[in-house]
């Protein structure tokens, strides 16, 4: 054996331990049967920690590895309370106790797939360790039947000192398996099954299969974020790629769709949280925004409106990140992405706060982006969170003026964005679930071989949209009512008849249709698309 430092050893010895067997072995390993403990292993996790934790300095790697096995312990107690989580420096494990169940052991593997700062991991069962038949007969039963008519071949990494090679234990066990499996045969080159045994001194380590994890620093080793959060494909991955950074963060959302628009990003930003940072407590913090938006579109130039609300956004979540205590903004933004996302028009956002706002996404494409949603689990909550069309404007600036931006802002009223501020609802995220509800069914009008008198449709895009495609004539009467006064004036419309709501692509008539119906409304449907085209 190679010669060892005294913190090596110490480290080895601290690694091999286990509560199982308080018998200690010296010089030879015992060599109980294997009779009695098929049945009576513990399943071990080997943890690889992420490579770029192993390069840092060694007050620093000590400092992450605490961290993540705190992360660790975190998720695996609540799941089984016997389990225990130890080792250090090269590797981590995760040790259960012989009582615990398959669906305990698995609801562990999944969890450890989730979990920033691991590399990936291996399954393993850890018996102690007995003579040659018995670590055949315990190999057999681990494996057998993922060996049924495939290859294998057997290898063994061994620590310690024992009265057999690695190399002759691997043929013993190689031609166990063939004689007593259902294995197609050994194939030393390319196997489809590679039967890996580790022997810690008196220990065995039967591993199963390896899963990857998320990689990255774990959480708690970074500052702290907040992630401007609209419930689509793009903040939800920037989310997600913050998580990856050992940074967890909180969630702001602009409410500017109503009761339906915030209840779909909860469930987006509640999955994000429980799927990959739920060691950690964060907030989400809802703005009421509609008031806002409302403000912007009849006191501002239609170029500038989208480089306004952002700015807007950006100053209101820089005064909640105080409140969080949190150092930095994310959005989802990506250069070019919309008008507002261009180098000219994000260096004048920028300028609104002296807080730093970070871009994960600031180069990818948008099928990049769709792609790592699909792949952390999040698209197909993305995609029931309806698109906020007719807030930015028909005819955006691409490169705005800062002196321009800031003359625009000086003529609004600064109490409108303070009382958004003022009536934030700040919640845990454990709790943002508990008052949703499943939304309301939309319904398209019905349209009659007779016009029905009770039916009256209502026009709720933006001016310049009704500008740019005015209506037609039609059977039904048409009431102009842009989106963002609608839920404050729609009670004093005639609540005996039924109204049909209008926009061009039909997006945000759905959108609103469930926000109204979400306040009680019952007379709401979205107009039919082919009423207007005939």
């Amino acid at each position: 054996m190679s010669s060892k430092s005294p913190h090596q050893k110490q480290l080895i010895n601290k690694t091999c331990q286990s509560p199982l067997f308080s018998i200690k072995i010296k010089g030879f390993s015992v060599a109980p049967s294997a009779t009695n403990l098929i049945n009576t292993y513990r399943m071990k996790f080997i943890i690889r920690l992420f490579p770029e934790i192993t390069i840092k300095s060694r007050g620093v790697r000590q400092q992450y590895i605490k961290q993540l096995k705190k992360n660790i312990r975190h998720l695996v107690k609540p799941i089984c309370e016997l389990s225990r989580v130890g080792g250090c420096w090269d590797l981590l494990e995760v040790e259960t106790d012989p009582s615990t169940s398959p669906t305990q052991t698995q609801a562990i593997s999944d969890a450890l797939t989730r979990i920033p700062g691991i590399h990936h991991f291996m399954e393993t069962q850890e018996h102690a360790l007995p003579d040659i038949e018995g670590i055949c007969k315990l190999t057999l039963s681990a494996l057998a039947e993922r060996l049924h008519n495939k290859t294998f071949a057997v290898r063994v990494q061994r620590t310690g000192i024992h009265s057999y090679s690695s190399l002759d234990l691997q043929k013993e066990i190689g031609a166990y398996l063939l004689d007593h499996s259902s294995a197609a045969g050994v194939n030393l080159k390319s196997p489809e099954e590679l039967v890996l045994l580790q022997i810690h001194h008196d220990r065995l380590f039967i591993v199963g299969k390896r899963r990857e994890g998320l990689g990255g620093y774990p959480l708690g080793t970074q500052e702290n974020v907040a992630t401007l959060m609209s419930g689509g494909f793009d903040s939800s991955v920037a989310a997600y790629q913050m998580l990856q950074r050992g940074i967890y963060t909180h969630f702001i959302f602009f409410r500017l769709g109503g009761t339906a628009h915030e209840e779909g990003v909860k469930r987006v930003a509640h999955y994000l949280w429980s799927q990959y940072s739920q060691s950690h407590q964060v907030k989400f913090v809802t703005v009421p925004f509609e008031g806002v938006v409302e403000h912007i579109l009849t006191r501002v130039d239609q170029g500038l409106m989208g480089v306004i609300l952002k700015r807007a956004m950006i100053r209101c979540a820089d005064a909640l990140a105080r409140k969080l205590k949190t150092s930095a903004l994310v959005t989802g933004e990506a250069i070019s992405q919309v008008s507002s996302q261009t180098l000219t028009n994000l260096q004048v956002i920028d300028q609104t706060v002296s807080r730093l706002i970070l871009r994960p996404l600031i180069s990818a494409n948008k099928q990049l982006i769709i792609d790592q949603a699909k792949a952390i689990g999040v698209a197909e909550l993305c995609e029931q969170i309806p698109e906020y069309c007719g807030v930015i404007s028909q005819r955006p600036t691409s490169r705005a003026k800062l002196t321009e931006i800031e003359t625009s802002e000086d003529a609004m009223d600064s109490q409108v964005l303070q009382n958004a501020i003022t009536s934030a609802v700040i919640e845990s995220i454990t709790q943002v679930l508990n008052n949703t509800a499943d939304m309301p069914q939309v319904e398209e009008g019905l349209i009659e071989s007779e016009a029905d008198d009770r039916v009256v449709i209502i026009d709720i895009r933006a001016p310049d949209e009704r500008e740019a495609s005015p209506v037609k004539k039609l059977e039904y009467p048409v009431l102009v009512l842009p989106f963002y006064r609608l839920h404050s004036q729609f009670s004093s419309l005639d609540q005996s008849k039924e109204y049909w709501l209008y926009c061009d692509q039909g997006i945000m008539s759905k959108l609103q249709t469930q926000n109204l119906l979400s306040a009680g409304f019952t007379n709401v449907k979205v107009c039919p698309a082919h009423l207007l085209a005939q």
